[in-house]
């Protein structure tokens, strides 16, 4: 029986999970989404994710794909699989599409976003940082823009990461204020390299508070060194925000 592809949208709070794929030793969020979409379709199914989350980090628009033989309803299984999944998972909607559409190699734009709050809140303490000292948000938005000059992050992708290029086109870099005591990082790019949106924060941070200038932060992208960017940090003020496709 011939195969058709869909492709399926939803959304996660990843606190709880060791990332997005899946891990010999951890529950990811594709190990779930897996293991209820064959329970439901009663046929394997193996899921394509558009990215590949850290541990700690949440989803609030991702997409996935997978392919199957199997005839069903798309919002019947939508309503089922909401029913089956961890209250941390949820999905908005599931669509038959081309075969040749991927989730991963046809998404034109990935966006992420990165809360950060300077006042103690107990609503947010899970989805935001917070920090204690004065940061100079113009500044930083100044070296958010260096960033879009620029194709080659190596200095802010983990060491040891298998990829096989650190190039990427980051079309948008910018702190957003949304409170008088509460901020987001929103940055939008082609790909992403592992660990690349929480390093470039540590370092745009590490200009905010003085300690770095702005012909710093360029001669770090320029050296291509990890060790010369500013730490990672914290990935459950993470957020995977939207995917874009053609």
């Amino acid at each position: 029986m011939e195969t058709t592809r869909y492709f399926i949208w939803f959304s996660y709070d990843g606190g709880q999970y060791h990332g997005w794929q899946i891990q010999p030793n951890g529950i990811t969020v594709q190990s779930e989404l897996e293991r209820c979409l064959s329970l439901l379709l009663r046929k394997a199914v193996n899921v394509v994710g558009a990215g590949r989350t850290d541990t700690g980090v949440h989803a609030r628009r991702m997409a996935a794909h997978f392919d199957t033989d199997v005839l069903f309803e798309p919002s019947l299984l939508v309503h089922k699989l909401n029913g089956l999944l961890h209250q941390d998972i949820a999905v908005q909607s599931v669509v038959p599409v081309s075969n040749g559409l991927h989730a991963r190699f046809s998404a034109t734009k990935r966006t992420y976003r990165y809360y950060v709050h300077t006042q103690k809140d107990p609503f947010v303490r899970h989805y935001s940082l917070e920090l204690h000292y004065q940061l100079d948000y113009d500044m930083m938005n100044e070296a958010g823009r260096i960033l879009t000059e620029y194709d080659d992050f190596g200095a802010f992708c983990k060491a040891g990461s298998d990829v096989k290029t650190t190039l990427c086109h980051v079309t948008h870099a910018q702190w957003h204020q949304t409170s008088l005591t509460a901020w987001y990082f929103e940055i939008s790019a082609n790909r992403f390299l592992r660990n690349m949106v929480r390093a470039v924060v540590g370092t745009l941070i590490e200009v905010g508070r003085g300690r770095m200038s702005l012909d710093d932060f360029r001669k770090v992208i320029e050296g291509k060194q990890r060790t010369q960017a500013g730490e990672s940090m914290p990935a459950k003020a993470l957020f995977l925000e939207n995917v874009a496709y053609e």
